[in-house]
């Protein structure tokens, strides 16, 4: 359909099909536009895409780059420029069970998708848990997504980066060198789990068959806190209907 213009303002996200008419409301079918020219002239779906419009949350900052408003912890935490929170282990500290120094979230969450950039020293350690029902064991109220220093690594298991903790072996070794920023994209949607590293799924689990199936349907997200130099930045959440 040659000289006409549409000009339509679209502040939420549209999914375009084309050839169905029965997808526009009754006001909208058999819709007459104005040409350049002044003329009237009804389009029909073969003229133009039809516009089936979809609501979409939005995914929010879980960091504000000032402070750790919206989070609780015991731990030397510290926020730096860029949004990047670094954990600074003070002297003394070692291990994994000291879950009050564990950055954690302030609510709880159920379903979602949670994004974010991880980077380690040499050696590095820690771990992103969620759904934890209680603070004071995250390791038997939650699950965790294993955050370690295992580039390269050919022969791995549920323990290594990207392994779901006491269930799943990554699929794939995909985590980079000590010092290099990752990304993971993490889904989790009632009891399906999905874990993408730097691009690659390498999680895709039914945690109704495995030994987390129990665990609860909603509950706090944490940082563990190894006492060893971790770092993240940019990570966001959007949460998800159920």
């Amino acid at each position: 359909m040659k000289n006409i213009v549409l000009m339509v303002a679209v502040t939420i996200l549209a999914t375009v099909t084309r050839g169905d008419e029965s997808a526009l409301c009754p006001a909208m079918q058999g819709t007459f536009l104005q040409t350049h020219a002044a003329i009237n002239r009804q389009v029909g779906c073969g003229d133009m895409a039809i516009c089936t419009i979809h609501q979409e949350p939005e995914f929010k900052q879980m960091f504000n780059g000032k402070d750790l408003a919206g989070w609780k912890t015991d731990g030397n935490w510290v926020v730096e420029e860029g949004n990047v929170v670094t954990l600074k282990p003070r002297p003394g500290e070692s291990g994994w069970q000291r879950y009050q120094d564990y950055l954690t979230t302030d609510r709880k969450y159920g379903d979602f998708v949670l994004d974010l950039e991880f980077k380690f020293n040499k050696k590095g350690n820690s771990g992103v848990f969620m759904r934890v029902g209680d603070l004071k064991n995250h390791v038997k109220s939650g699950f965790e997504v294993q955050i370690l220093d295992t580039h390269g690594k050919k022969k791995f298991g549920h323990h290594d980066c990207g392994g779901v903790i006491q269930t799943s072996p990554p699929a794939k070794m995909v985590v980079k060198p000590a010092g290099e920023w990752n990304r993971y994209t993490i889904t989790l949607q009632g009891q399906q789990l999905q874990v993408v590293l730097n691009g690659e799924k390498i999680q895709d689990l039914d945690l109704s068959q495995t030994g987390l199936k129990d665990r609860p349907a909603t509950g706090y997200i944490s940082f563990q806190d190894e006492a060893k130099r971790i770092w993240y930045r940019n990570v966001r959440i959007k949460e998800l209907k159920k």
